[in-house]
């Protein structure tokens, strides 16, 4: 099985071939892309050290795989090349998840609307994954009709430079100009750019992408999305609305036996979910489970996890495992 990953030296990149190493995907031949000043560097897999090579010399080799995460021009650019040749992409960036052609997916949720033709599979925005996560089994016993989310997220999210920047800031210096503003020991209320509707593009992310996956364009999201100090993983404050009522111990049992959910929710002992914890672990944290008693029928709960991984790297090597486990990702020669 022939595996490329298209940035494989940045961080989610590197996050991804960790994943696949733990999960023991049967990748035969690894085939790591990156950009051209990048090419000829290694990365080490299982053990081995591999050279970085070019997009046009790793679709030459024919992989049976490909998982994006290069940002959305590349992809734009290079997903449908790697299409052509019969590989599937599953792809990281923006480019695609909005795409109507496209199937966006997080495999707790959706999984089951793939087919063996969907060569190109996006992967949903990070602080969406998590929060989709824990939506899924509440809509389907309750019916969501409207979700606030407030989100507090990890400067990993930004990138290698974000965490360099941060980290200088906190050491004494300047920074690096990643962020309009200082991030140290403070917290930022924008997430991208801002659109014309004043919100920012991280949030509207949210909002049509929950739709999309959840299936159901019914369901009132709004978002206010924050960059914050640390790492480790995204938060979420969000507060559901549903059509039926609901019973606070049934919420929990329901939660706690859902895939890809760890429930840690025990106030008397200051249990629930926090970054620094949710590191370098795939699950869904939730707690603070709590009725809102300001309208009915109203839940509020915390949802954390580690970004890097079932925001990102995990999530697409889920996607992965599904596609193998369907019998579409061919071993190629």
């Amino acid at each position: 099985m022939k595996v490329a990953i298209v940035g494989a030296t940045g961080l989610v990149g590197s996050t991804m071939l960790r994943i696949l190493e733990e999960r023991q995907f049967p990748v035969t031949e690894l085939i790591p892309v990156a950009s051209e000043r990048s090419v000829g560097s290694k990365v080490t897999y299982m053990g081995k050290e591999y050279t970085v090579v070019s997009a046009e010399d790793a679709i030459a080799k024919k992989p049976a795989l490909a998982i994006f995460s290069a940002g959305g021009s590349i992809s734009l650019e290079l997903a449908p090349k790697f299409a052509e040749i019969g590989c599937y992409v599953v792809d990281n960036s923006s480019a695609w998840r909005m795409d109507p052609t496209k199937k966006l997916v997080v495999p707790e949720v959706n999984a089951h609307t793939l087919s063996k033709t969907d060569y190109i599979i996006a992967n949903p925005n990070c602080s969406t994954i998590q929060m989709v996560v824990a939506l899924k089994p509440l809509h389907d016993k309750y019916k969501i009709k409207r979700v606030v989310v407030s989100t507090y997220q990890s400067v990993t999210g930004t990138g290698q430079k974000a965490v360099a920047e941060m980290m200088d800031e906190r050491a004494g210096g300047k920074g690096h100009g990643v962020y309009p503003h200082p991030i140290d020991l403070n917290l930022i209320p924008q997430i991208d750019v801002f659109q014309d509707n004043g919100y920012t593009k991280e949030e509207m992310k949210m909002i049509l992408e929950t739709n999309k996956i959840m299936g159901d364009d019914n369901i009132r999201v709004t978002a206010t999305t924050v960059r914050v100090p640390v790492m480790g993983g995204h938060s979420e404050s969000v507060n559901i609305e549903f059509e039926n009522d609901f019973d606070e111990h049934e919420v929990r049992e329901l939660l706690t036996n859902s895939a890809g959910i760890v429930v840690q929710d025990n106030p008397k002992e200051n249990v629930y979910p926090m970054p620094l914890y949710a590191e370098g672990k795939d699950a869904v944290f939730v707690g603070r489970i709590r009725r809102d008693y300001s309208q009915p029928n109203t839940l509020n709960c915390w949802i954390v996890s580690d970004n890097l991984r079932k925001g990102a790297a995990t999530n697409a090597v889920q996607i992965a495992r599904y596609l193998l486990g369907q019998g579409w990702l061919n071993p190629t020669p």
